[in-house]
């Protein structure tokens, strides 16, 4: 995560980061072992600064998190939600293109 706009979510901090969050979130489901959530990380580091103040994105790592990956029911890595209001909005899986990315998650803007 090179990013300092990109936040790493506990269940400690969920509440605060995702649940109580005034712009939508993208919460990004992954593991260090994981070569596609690697190769998605450098887009969202992206997306992070054009996005800025408009949404906030957000990583939890499922094997500290396996608490939050389960609350989820995440099954397959790398799981893209996106959060609205505190409520999942929509679900991806796998590594998605940019251009895609940017698409669904202006819906929410």
């Amino acid at each position: 995560m090179s990013s300092n706009l990109i936040v790493n979510l506990t269940a400690a901090n969920w509440d605060t980061e995702v649940t109580k969050a005034t712009v939508p979130v993208l919460v990004d489901f992954w593991a260090e072992w994981c070569g596609p959530c690697k190769m998605i990380a450098p887009l969202l580091d992206e997306l992070a600064g054009e996005l800025a103040g408009k949404v906030k994105i957000a990583k939890v790592n499922v094997e500290d998190g396996q608490d939050l990956a389960a609350k989820f029911q995440i099954h397959s890595i790398p799981t893209l939600l996106v959060f609205k209001a505190g409520v999942v909005q929509e679900q991806m899986v796998g590594a998605p293109r940019k251009a895609d990315l940017k698409t669904k998650l202006s819906a929410y803007l």
